[in-house]
């Protein structure tokens, strides 16, 4: 199991230049897999597609939900399209399995007045309550993921020009921040960041309390604490602050092209979902508002 699971990893990072964050999904998922093999007796080899069909079986019991389910069966017909190159099998038991297609739920945003409270919760009279408002402030302000966020370094902000610097694996994008952003990050990197740096904080922009490198997890303990503060009751993700930044772009004139540029998406379907999001709200908003849709 170790060596497959080894050659897969460097396959990974060298061959298919995936992104960390992708790379690691897929390590963790088919490390699963091959556990699952393994108490079963099978090596990868010798699997078949009812073997494959037992795992997906065994996640929907473990009440995985939809969207980690696919996850596993990409990373598991990733897994094998590896095995294949290598010449190691002819056959990908993963390929014919299909799932059953449950309608995508639109991402949860929050509304202006929510953010405006979210945002109003840290105290910056403290080094960590600056900070956490300074990373508040920039995801609200770009749209950036969080993965982008705590990988940022001191020299991606631009205070002068009111420009971030965002550094992917397809180059760099130029998000302009807007001016309450640019304060509070600069409050944050010359009143505060050097009274919680240490000798592992490096150039890292956002550091923890112990002086490393804020990790994703930390970051949103962070953010559902204070939505918690301010008394928000809507379910909050990773993704959230990316969400209403790019729902309220559209809300104000801007157009789909310009916000997946500045979310930094491959795809414009992927920027496609705020139309439908958009669409939803002002639905919504209609049938709150509107005297006569009331009646019904």
């Amino acid at each position: 199991m170790t060596d497959y699971y080894a050659m897969f990893s460097e396959y990974l990072a060298v061959q298919k230049s995936s992104s960390a964050n992708t790379r690691e999904s897929y390590l963790r998922d088919t490390l699963h897999y091959l556990e699952f093999l393994s108490g079963r007796g099978l090596t990868p080899l010798e699997a078949d597609e009812k073997d494959v069909r037992a795992f997906v079986d065994q996640l929907h019991e473990l009440k995985r939900s939809q969207p980690t389910i696919s996850r596993n069966l990409a990373s598991v017909r990733c897994f094998y399209k590896f095995l294949i190159l290598r010449g190691l099998t002819d056959t990908n038991p993963a390929k014919g399995i299909k799932l059953e297609r449950v309608e995508k739920k639109l991402p949860q945003v929050l509304s202006s007045e929510e953010i405006e409270l979210l945002l109003s919760r840290p105290d910056i009279t403290e080094a960590k309550g600056c900070r956490d408002k300074a990373m508040l402030e920039l995801l609200y302000a770009t749209g950036i993921r969080v993965s982008e966020l705590i990988s940022m370094n001191i020299k991606d902000v631009n205070l002068r020009s009111g420009v971030l610097y965002c550094r992917g694996n397809k180059g760099v994008r130029l998000i302009p921040m807007y001016p309450s952003a640019v304060v509070a990050v600069s409050d944050y990197i010359y009143r505060m960041r050097g009274l919680i740096t240490g000798p592992d904080s490096g150039n890292a922009l956002f550091v923890n309390l112990n002086g490393g490198r804020l990790t994703r997890q930390g970051f949103w303990k962070i953010v559902k604490g204070y939505a918690e503060e301010a008394g928000i009751k809507k379910e909050i993700t990773p993704h959230t602050l990316r969400h209403s930044f790019a729902l309220h772009l559209l809300e104000n004139g801007a157009s789909v092209k310009d916000i997946q540029t500045m979310m930094g998406h491959a795809d414009i379907s992927s920027t496609q979902v705020y139309v439908q999001l958009l669409d939803n709200h002002i639905r919504q908003v209609y049938q709150e508002s509107h005297p006569k849709a009331k009646l019904g």
